[in-house]
C-alpha cells in the first residue's frame, strides 16, 4: 500500500479531472441508490391502493434518473481516464528521466527488455489501477455504506442476516490479495523476462542466423513463454475460484431475506414493495462483492508493478553531481590522473594506483592485455564511474566538483561499437549539436572522409539510418561516429579500439580522418594494434589495473618489457615466414603511416 500511495502521488496534479470523476461517480451511485425506492413505491401503491396511476410516474423517475445516470457515468469514465492517462504520462516520465540519470553500474546489472517491460506494461498496470481500482473501490465503498444504512434504516433484522455474511467475505478477498499479489509479481518479472529475451534474440538475429541457431533460440523463447503461460493459468484460477465463492456466498444472505421476509410480508409487518426494495437493494450490495475479487486482483497486479517501478524511481546514481558544482567551461586539455582506484563490484580492483599527467594537446595510448584497465581508464576521463580513490583533474580542477553536462561536453568519445540513432544521416552527424548547420555537417563529413559517400547515395545526407546503423558498414559507421565527434569539438578525445575490425583500406581511411580529430587536442587511444600508436607522446602500458612502463615508442622498446615483447610479437604476426627476410626492428611506426593488421598477443 505504501508503494501505491507513493505512485498515486503522481494524480496529485490532475486532482481536478479526480475530483470531476468523484462527483460523477457519487450522483451516479445516488441515482442508482434511488430506483429500488421508486420501485417500492409503485408496487405499494397498485397492490396496497389499487392506484394505477402512480405507474407512468414511476416509469418516467425510473427513465429520468437513469437518463442521469448514464450521463454522470459516462463522466465518471472519461474524468478517470483523463486522470489515469495523464498520471500513466507523468511516471512514464519520470522513470524515463531516472533511467537518463542512473550511471552505467545500474545498466551493467539490468537487462534491456527488463527495464522496457516495467517502462510499459507495469505503467500499464498502475493506469488501470487509478483509472479502474481506484475509482471501482470509491464506488465499492459508498454502494456499500449508502446500501447498508438504507437497509438497516428499513428492517435491522434483514440487514443483519445480510450483513453476517460480509465478513468471511471480506476476509477472503484480503486473504486472496495477498496470494494473488506475490502470483502477479511473478508474472511481471517473467514478463520481463520473457521481454529481455526477445530483445536479446531480436538484436543478435545475425549471430542467431550464422551459428544456425534459430530452432535452439526458439526452444528458449518457448521455455520463457511456458512459464508465462503457467503463472497466468495458476493466477486466472485462483482468481475465478475467488470470484466463484464470492457469488455463492452472496447468494446465501438472498436465500434467507426471501424466506425471512415473505413471512413478513404473510403476517403483515411487511409489505409487498418493501420485500422488493429490499432484495434489489441486496442485490445491489452483491455488486461490490463481486467487484472485491476483481478489485483484489488489480490492487494485486498494480502493488507488483509498483514494486518494480519504485524499485527503478529509488536507485541511486553511482555518479551524481555535488551541491554547489560548477560549469567547466572550454579547456585547454590537461588531464592529471592521482593515485586513482577503482572496482566495478567492490571485490577486484580494476585499477590500482594509477597515476598519470598529460599535457595539453598531447596523444596519450592506452596498451595491454584484455582485462588490464585500459576501457576503464577512459570511462573514467567523462565521469561514466566515479574512481574509488585518488582524483582525476582536468585543468586543475577535480571532475566530481564539475557539472556532467560540462565535462562530458568536453570529452568526445569515438567507440569500437558504434551506436547509430533509427534517423537519417544529418540527424546522427548533428546529434550532439543539435543548432548545427547544414554547412558545419558537411564540413565534419568531409574531414571524416565520409561527405563523397553520403554524397552518393540517393537521399544524400536525408538518407535513413536502420536500427543501430545496420544499413551502414562497419568503416562507415565508424567515420560518421568520427563526425559526429568533431561537430562536437570537444578538447578531450577518446579512441576506443576504433579500427579492430574493419579492413587495412577501410583502416587507413579512418586513421586520416582521426588524424583530423586528435590535431590540437588531448587524446587518449585505446588500441589493439600498435601502429596505431607509434607516435604517442606518452604510452601507458597496463597489466591487472597497473601502470607498469610508460614512455614514448622508442624508450619502451629499448628497454626489452612488456611492451617490447608486445611490439616483437605484433612485427612478428605481420610479416609473414616466406619473406625469407630478417624482421625489422624499428619499422617506421605511426598514426597514419603503415596500416598494421594484427593485434597484440598475436
Amino acid at each position: 500500500m505504501r508503494t501505491l500511495a507513493r505512485l498515486l502521488a503522481f494524480s496529485r496534479g490532475h486532482a481536478r479531472w479526480l475530483g470531476a470523476a468523484f462527483a460523477c461517480l457519487i450522483i451516479s451511485t445516488l441515482l442508482g441508490l434511488a430506483v429500488p425506492w421508486i420501485l417500492r413505491e409503485a408496487i405499494d401503491a397498485v397492490m396496497n391502493r389499487g392506484d394505477g396511476t402512480y405507474l407512468a410516474v414511476a416509469a418516467a423517475a425510473i427513465v429520468g434518473a437513469s437518463a442521469l445516470r448514464g450521463f454522470s457515468s459516462y463522466g465518471h469514465s472519461v474524468f478517470g481516464e483523463v486522470a489515469s492517462q495523464r498520471a500513466a504520462y507523468d511516471i512514464r516520465n519520470a522513470l524515463y528521466g531516472q533511467l537518463q540519470r542512473l550511471s552505467f553500474s545500474f545498466y551493467d546489472k539490468s537487462q534491456t527488455g527488463e527495464l522496457m517491460s516495467r517502462a510499459t506494461a507495469d505503467v500499464e498496470a498502475i493506469r488501470m489501477f487509478i483509472s479502474r481500482g481506484l475509482l471501482g473501490l470509491a464506488y465499492t465503498v459508498l454502494l456499500f455504506i449508502g446500501v447498508t444504512c438504507i437497509l438497516v434504516v428499513m428492517d435491522w433484522r434483514l440487514a443483519l442476516l445480510t450483513l453476517a455474511f460480509l465478513p468471511p467475505i471480506a476476509f477472503r478477498a484480503i486473504l486472496v490479495s495477498r496470494r494473488l499479489r506475490r502470483a502477479w509479481l511473478r508474472i511481471q518479472e517473467s514478463l520481463g523476462v520473457l521481454g529481455a529475451t526477445l530483445e536479446e534474440n531480436l538484436t543478435g538475429a545475425r549471430i542467431v542466423r550464422a551459428f544456425s541457431q534459430e530452432t535452439e533460440e526458439s526452444r528458449r523463447y518457448a521455455t520463457r513463454a511456458r512459464e508465462l503461460y503457467d503463472a497466468e493459468i495458476n493466477t486466472d484460477r485462483q482468481m475465478a475460484f475467488n470470484i466463484s465463492l464470492m457469488v455463492f456466498l452472496i447468494s446465501l444472505p438472498t436465500a434467507l431475506v426471501l424466506w425471512y421476509g415473505g413471512r413478513q410480508v404473510i403476517a403483515g409487518s411487511l409489505t409487498v414493495g418493501g420485500l422488493t426494495q429490499f432484495i434489489f437493494y441486496l442485490g445491489m450490495m452483491a455488486m461490490p462483492v463481486r467487484r472485491l475479487g476483481f478489485l483484489a486482483n488489480l490492487l494485486s497486479r498494480s502493488a507488483s508493478a509498483g514494486q518494480r517501478i519504485m524499485e527503478v524511481l529509488d536507485a541511486e546514481a553511482d555518479v551524481r553531481e555535488r551541491p554547489g558544482a560548477v560549469a567547466l567551461g572550454r579547456v585547454k586539455g590537461h588531464v592529471c590522473f592521482n593515485n586513482v582506484s577503482f572496482s566495478y563490484d567492490s571485490a577486484i580492483p580494476a585499477l590500482r594506483n594509477v597515476t598519470f599527467e598529460v599535457e595539453p594537446g598531447q596523444l596519450v595510448a592506452l596498451v595491454g592485455g584484455s582485462g588490464s584497465g585500459k576501457s576503464t581508464i577512459a570511462s573514467l576521463v567523462p565521469r561514466f564511474y566515479d574512481v574509488t580513490s585518488g582524483s582525476i583533474t582536468i585543468d586543475g580542477t577535480d571532475i566530481r566538483n564539475v557539472t556532467l553536462a560540462s565535462l562530458r561536453s568536453c570529452v568526445g568519445i569515438v567507440q569500437q561499437d558504434v551506436f547509430l540513432f533509427s534517423a537519417t544521416i544529418r540527424e546522427n552527424i548533428a546529434y550532439g549539436a543539435a543548432t548545427a548547420s547544414r554547412r558545419e555537417i558537411e564540413a565534419a563529413a568531409k574531414v571524416a572522409r565520409l561527405h563523397d559517400f553520403i554524397h552518393s547515395l540517393p537521399d544524400g545526407y536525408e538518407t535513413w539510418v536502420g536500427e543501430r546503423g545496420v544499413t551502414l558498414s562497419g568503416g562507415e559507421r565508424q567515420r560518421l561516429a568520427i563526425a559526429r565527434t568533431l561537430i562536437a569539438n570537444p578538447q578531450i578525445v577518446i579512441l576506443d579500439d576504433s579500427t579492430s575490425s574493419v579492413d587495412t583500406e577501410t583502416e587507413h581511411m579512418i586513421r586520416l580522418a582521426l588524424e583530423s580529430v586528435i590535431e590540437g587536442r588531448t587524446t587518449f587511444i585505446v588500441s589493439h594494434r600498435l601502429s596505431m600508436i607509434g607516435n604517442a607522446d606518452l604510452i601507458l602500458v597496463l597489466q591487472d589495473g597497473r601502470v607498469v612502463e610508460r614512455g614514448r615508442h622508442e624508450e619502451l622498446v629499448a628497454r626489452s618489457g612488456v611492451y617490447a615483447r608486445m611490439y616483437r610479437s605484433s612485427i612478428s604476426a605481420r610479416h609473414a615466414p616466406s619473406e625469407e627476410g630478417a624482421v625489422p626492428q624499428h619499422p617506421a611506426p605511426g598514426l597514419v603511416t603503415g596500416p598494421g593488421t594484427s593485434e597484440e598477443g598475436q
